[in-house]
């Protein structure tokens, strides 16, 4: 029987005596490597339950998970999931030199979540000192320690497939971080799609990640689904892949894997740093399913990446481009053909001028690759709309550009606490993606993101957000900042331009060093480029509000530091500011509840 909640596959799972079928967590050749079965974790998770449970935490409450360790994450997941808690992952800090934004974004997603208990390391927990002061409803921070010393019986409780299985907070922002509400029911539809459509999972295959579990496509994609499947996964810790990526091809030779994925930043590092003399006896004929997704797919890094590791047994069949969204739990489409990555290569100017994809040779010096991430998983519907047809009443045909939305049972219930963007969101019957794309044979193809959404090695980044920590630079003019992404060869470029009305060059020098630390510290960002101009230069709309999209391709076509200013800026915005504070100062005074006699 088809389990109806992830306890109910975690519980099924371990009634099944099937050795080696579990979670290994890699360890360097030579050493030993840790090993639980899927009653092993059954049984783990139980414990951890139960002192979740001793701890005061009770159904329905939201347990924030601040936890580096594939095994202590694993465990305290599956013991929330059984209690009926419903966990919060967050990513940990990964240095003190980003610490001061990584604490005020983990503040922000703790309260957004109201999560009543947050636990992490010792160390994590020493440094966490501020956050429960800043969240009113956060009752307990607990060490991972105490969770583990606790001998307690878990309690039994009812799961069902509408109870919410996990909050997973996708957008890093530190303005409005949105939490979407996944339930059983929806991770169970999403799984299903994952395993039979998207890898055709069969009973010799083995999973191999590095992929961080706290983001979707690691905990879903190599923790949940091949617990469905009673897949053997082997886990490797996401630091060790960064610093060493020969450590994930030599494991996937190791463990004889068959599937792994990766973002596009993945393939790209591995194909630039990974030596020939670090693969000796490395065998990765058996890899059959070489998933890409999370980001931007580059045609030339999925080139690069197969030539550069076919003589180690790497074939280019085994690419499956896909295309996915925390929102529908993970996946929406994947490439199911078997023949490898496929292309659309299409007229560039028709594509960004007229919003149509017209089908040229890639010979032709105007032509674009794009690459196809596949059909939408079955049960499920994609369409594409005019982004201002909000009521979603007239579908494009294909090749016609738009914003690609969806409808099916994996999407999500909506965002947490946030009745107003989730139905704008949803809008017409349909989850508005803010991706913009078209179909080409049923194919889904993104080709780029109406929401300006800046995606970083995996990491989501919001414009404002960069914005606003580059607007505490004192010589940054306020509100006239703006940053965007710009595509590489093979990975996505972040720029920032902001107007200052410091005259000298070594002024402006020290400001642009100023922006590209902040942004740094705040946000653990590294920006590529940092651009200041004269007062007025950078476009805006009529109404004053600024153009990212202009300024990105002023910026691309070279014309934007040599732009003439448009107006005196200064003497504008201190009227604007002082109207603006007027009228903020009259809403308050007459907004306000009379004080009784």
């Amino acid at each position: 029987m088809s389990p109806r909640t992830l306890v109910d596959a975690l519980e099924q799972a371990a009634g099944r005596a099937e050795a080696g079928r579990g979670y290994h967590f890699h360890q360097e050749e030579g050493k030993a490597e840790p090993f639980f079965s899927y009653a092993g974790v059954e049984r783990a998770s139980a414990r951890h339950g139960g002192a979740l449970q001793a701890l005061g935490l009770r159904k329905g409450d939201r347990l924030a998970i601040i936890l580096p360790d594939n095994d202590d994450f694993l465990f305290t997941f599956f013991g929330a999931l059984r209690a009926g808690i419903i966990p919060v992952p967050i990513y940990p800090p990964t240095g003190l030199g980003q610490f001061r934004g990584y604490l005020e974004s983990t503040r922000h997603i703790v309260a957004r979540a109201g999560a009543r208990a947050l636990v992490t390391t010792p160390t994590i927990l020493r440094l966490l000192g501020g956050v429960e002061a800043s969240c009113p409803s956060l009752r307990k921070m607990l060490s991972i320690q105490d969770v583990q010393a606790a001998r307690e019986e878990l309690y039994p409780v009812r799961v069902a497939p509408d109870d919410v299985a996990l909050l997973q907070f996708t957008s890093g922002s530190v303005a409005r971080p949105k939490g979407v509400v996944v339930t059983h029911a929806s991770l169970m539809a999403n799984v299903e799609a994952i395993n039979r459509q998207g890898l055709r999972v069969g009973p010799d295959d083995v999973a191999v990640s590095w992929l961080p579990l706290y983001h979707d496509m690691g905990l879903i994609g190599f923790v949940v689904a091949p617990l469905v499947q009673r897949v053997p996964v082997i886990l490797l810790p996401p630091l060790t892949f960064l610093r060493r990526p020969a450590v994930w091809l030599r494991a996937l030779s190791r463990h004889r894997g068959t599937i792994s994925y990766g973002p596009n930043f993945a393939y790209a590092l591995a194909a630039k740093r990974v030596r020939p003399e670090e693969l000796d006896g490395v065998d990765l004929s058996s890899w059959r399913v070489a998933g890409c997704g999370a980001e931007p797919i580059r045609a030339d890094t999925i080139e690069t990446f197969a030539r550069t590791f076919a003589p180690w047994g790497f074939a280019r069949r085994a690419f499956v481009p896909s295309y996915g969204m925390a929102e529908s739990t993970l996946a929406v489409s994947f490439e199911t053909r078997q023949e490898g990555a496929r292309f659309d290569d299409v007229h560039g100017p028709s594509l960004y001028e007229e919003g149509v994809a017209k089908p040229i040779s890639f010979d032709h010096p105007q032509a674009v690759r794009l690459v196809r991430c596949g059909q939408v998983i079955d049960g499920h519907q994609i369409a594409v709309f005019a982004p201002d047809d909000l009521l979603s009443e007239h579908p494009l045909p294909e090749r016609s550009i738009g914003e690609l939305r969806l409808r099916g049972p994996s999407l999500m219930q909506g965002y947490f606490d946030d009745p107003t963007l989730t139905a704008e969101v949803m809008a017409g019957g349909w989850f508005h993606t803010g991706d913009l794309g078209y179909l080409a044979d049923s194919d889904v193809i993104v080709c780029g993101r109406s929401k300006e959404l800046i995606i970083v090695n995996g990491r989501n980044f919001y414009p404002h957000d960069i914005e606003w920590a580059a607007g505490r630079v004192a010589a940054v003019r306020k509100g006239n900042i703006v940053a965007f992404s710009t595509p590489e060869r093979d990975r996505e470029r972040v720029v920032v331009v902001f107007e200052t009305n410091l005259l000298s060059a070594e002024e402006q020098q020290q400001a642009r060093v100023q922006v590209r630390q902040l942004i740094q510290e705040t946000l653990g960002l590294t920006v590529d480029e940092v651009l200041s101009l004269k007062p007025g230069v950078l476009p805006k709309t009529s109404s004053g509000k600024l153009q990212r999209l202009l300024t990105r391709r002023l910026y691309e076509g070279g014309s934007l530091l040599t732009r003439v200013p448009t107006r005196n800026p200064d003497r504008l915005d201190l009227a604007r500011e002082l109207l603006r504070s007027q009228l903020a100062f009259l809403v308050s005074r007459f907004s306000r509840p009379s004080e009784p006699a």
